[in-house]
């Protein structure tokens, strides 16, 4: 279990801060806050919750195991999970005549980031699969069925539509090339250039983009590595064309963990500012083996709380349907892999999660 999920911060709350746990009456994520304060009930949707690492995704009921050893106690402060398409309450009446609204204003059930970035790029159905290209990434599908990953590697969540969304996060994206940018002071479109003077491959120069750690794989302390270096490709060019393919590398790793699981991706939809990029989508397209598209709104959580909150009030279509009516891919910036480029990508991820591995073993990493 990771340190980032909320049962690890509850018993650190208790071990170290115990007289602040003694005051605990309820454990809400800070949306389900957010919508106590807008209606005065305690609620917890399916998706966030599973988040939490407290509840079982294959019944959607709270770990009764997992909350005794934290504190017999827990289970009277965790309120029951509910649909996440169910809508959490209506507005206080004070609230209401506070800010000029009328009454029995709706407020949606809300959910986690990745949840609402589902939503709002219509990766709400089999076969679509999300790429988010910013300072981390997430990878992430929609599934009818539970996914569990024996290994650990992809987050089995629940998705806010009531149906499942493995994920994988990788914590080194943006934070690699921009460090390379500003290491040689580029804007982004000289960053763009400079990576597409560069063969794929970057003539053997594989980068270990563990600038700040990682998540997945699972190496907290783990540091960057440049391999392969040579009087050749010992160039700015090639140093930026070689992160740019290690992030897309690491975010492919995950998308081979899904796979392997059963998501097949028919469309891999691109968010985040590196999907601004025209030579990393293909990059993108390229390393992840299948067709590439980015969406008209670029702001994928923001939309998908919109269609959440639509669909919570205007019941005749489902969050399914409003997703695919309202969000919209950008045609001219779709891209599929090449058929006739001579690198391959599929050995390169080999050789990245080998090196990974045999380093990480050795304690080098």
């Amino acid at each position: 279990m990771l340190p980032g999920f909320t049962a690890p911060k509850i018993l650190w709350l208790k071990r170290h801060e115990p007289e602040n746990f003694a005051r605990l009456e309820q454990v809400l994520l800070p949306h389900d806050y957010l919508n106590f304060c807008l209606t005065g009930k305690y609620r917890m949707e399916y998706g966030d919750a599973s988040g939490t690492a407290l509840l079982n995704i294959r019944t959607r009921s709270w770990v009764l195991d997992v909350l005794e050893f934290i504190d017999p106690s827990l289970a009277d402060k965790l309120t029951v999970p509910g649909s996440s398409r169910q809508p959490a309450g209506t507005l206080k009446p004070e609230l209401a005549k506070r800010w000029n609204l009328p009454d029995g204003v709706v407020i949606s059930a809300g959910g986690g980031d990745n949840m609402m970035g589902a939503i709002g790029t219509s990766n709400t159905a089999p076969g679509c699969v999300t790429a988010s290209l910013g300072t981390s990434g997430t990878i992430y599908a929609y599934s009818a069925t539970p996914v569990v990953d024996p290994a650990g590697e992809v987050a089995g969540f629940c998705d806010s539509t009531d149906g499942w969304l493995p994920l994988v996060c990788t914590m080194n994206v943006t934070v690699a090339t921009e460090a390379v940018r500003n290491l040689f002071g580029w804007s982004l479109a000289q960053l763009d250039e400079a990576v597409g003077t560069v063969p794929p491959g970057a003539d053997g120069l594989l980068f270990l983009p563990y600038l700040q750690g990682e998540r997945t794989p699972n190496l907290p302390k783990g540091t960057g590595v440049c391999h392969g270096l040579t009087t050749r490709n010992m160039t700015p060019g090639h140093l930026a064309r070689a992160a740019m393919e290690g992030v897309t590398l690491g975010l492919a790793y995950g998308l081979e963990r899904l796979r392997l699981l059963g998501i097949s991706p028919t469309e891999i939809r691109l968010t985040g500012g590196g999907s601004k990029s025209a030579v990393w989508r293909q990059i993108c397209a390229d390393v992840f083996g299948c067709r590439v598209v980015t969406l008209a709104e670029a702001e994928g959580a923001a939309l998908g709380s919109a269609i959440q909150a639509l669909a919570a009030v205007q019941t005749e279509k489902s969050i399914n349907d409003w997703a695919g009516e309202i969000v919209k891919v950008t045609p001219d910036e779709s891209t599929g892999p090449r058929e006739n480029l001579s690198f391959d990508y599929a050995a390169a991820l080999q050789k990245q999660t080998a090196l990974t591995r045999t380093l990480a073993e050795r304690g080098y990493l």
